[in-house]
């Protein structure tokens, strides 16, 4: 099957005609695609993070803190998932830029961005030092999972 001529009939096997295909495929156009879409994951949640939805309180005892948060349980649920999606994101942007010119420099920058948002739902969340703990746990589950595969892995093949 070649891109320039995609069958006539996509309509029962399109899931198959996108899927990546050694051979038809190159690793670079994959690696490409693999980081634009991890960037906008990155920058979407990033932003949700720092911006919480609702907005801040801007006046009162509550001001600065997220509106989200006053229903705790979803507010978590939504830190949670979003600062997943967003490690996930930072580790694939890491682990493809491996070896590329400038790695140093997107090392210091993902970081930063980590520590910005990190500060950004502290300050959002405040009086929740426990519950800021499973944010700060949720950051480093993608990259654990990653080093666990990885020990695994050179583990079997020993």
């Amino acid at each position: 099957m070649n891109m320039a001529n995609p069958p006539q009939n996509t309509s029962k096997n399109w899931f198959k005609y996108f899927q990546y295909q050694e051979g038809r495929d190159s690793p670079s156009d994959a690696r490409n695609i693999l980081l634009v879409i991890a960037t906008l994951i990155a920058g979407v949640t990033f932003q949700a993070g720092v911006s919480p939805p609702g907005g801040v309180w801007q006046e009162g005892d509550r001001a600065g803190r997220a509106i989200y948060a006053s229903d705790k349980k979803a507010f978590y649920v939504f830190m949670i998932s979003n600062t997943l999606a967003l490690s996930t994101s930072v580790l694939v942007i890491i682990s493809l830029t491996i070896g590329f010119p400038f790695h140093f420099e997107i090392m210091v920058a993902t970081i930063s961005m980590i520590v910005t948002y990190a500060s950004s739902v502290f300050n959002v969340t405040k009086g929740g030092p426990t519950r800021f703990r499973y944010v700060l746990f949720t950051v480093s589950v993608p990259f654990l999972l990653r080093g666990l595969i990885h020990m695994f892995r050179k583990l079997r093949s020993m």
